[in-house]
């Protein structure tokens, strides 16, 4: 199996597939969610960045697995790009983000970046 490049198509199924795999959890964290903000505290780039709401860990939760989660896996390679932004360059998974409601908020990020890696949609951090 040859690697997805930038200009071929989304091969949704495959993302359909990584979704499936995590049904459960990803869910009930979606249902679970309050959007109480709690986690924000725990987020050293939310309270480095002037707390920018961009930058709490529910918002990158639920702008990334939440989005791809709504759209059934039905994305295009721009959305997965914005996704992308999110998963690695507003979260550097250090697993400090806490949730009072028991989300796995860092397991949800990575699979957002799975996601995005399984259709060659990557940050390259070499050229910043």
């Amino acid at each position: 199996m040859s690697e997805p490049t930038a200009t071929e198509p989304v091969n949704t199924g495959q993302i359909k597939q990584l979704l499936d795999q995590h049904k459960t959890k990803m869910k009930m964290a979606l249902r679970v969610c309050a959007h109480c903000s709690l986690c924000a505290q725990s987020c050293f780039l939310f309270n480095t960045r002037e707390q920018d709401p961009i930058y709490m860990p529910s918002h990158k939760f639920i702008n990334s697995i939440g989005r791809l989660y709504k759209k059934k896996g039905n994305v295009d390679r721009q959305a997965l790009e914005e996704i992308s932004e999110i998963a690695w360059k507003r979260c550097v998974l250090c697993t400090r983000c806490y949730c009072p409601l028991g989300i796995d908020i860092p397991e949800m990020i990575t699979l957002a970046r799975t996601i995005c890696r399984s259709q060659n949609v990557v940050n390259d951090f070499s050229a910043e």
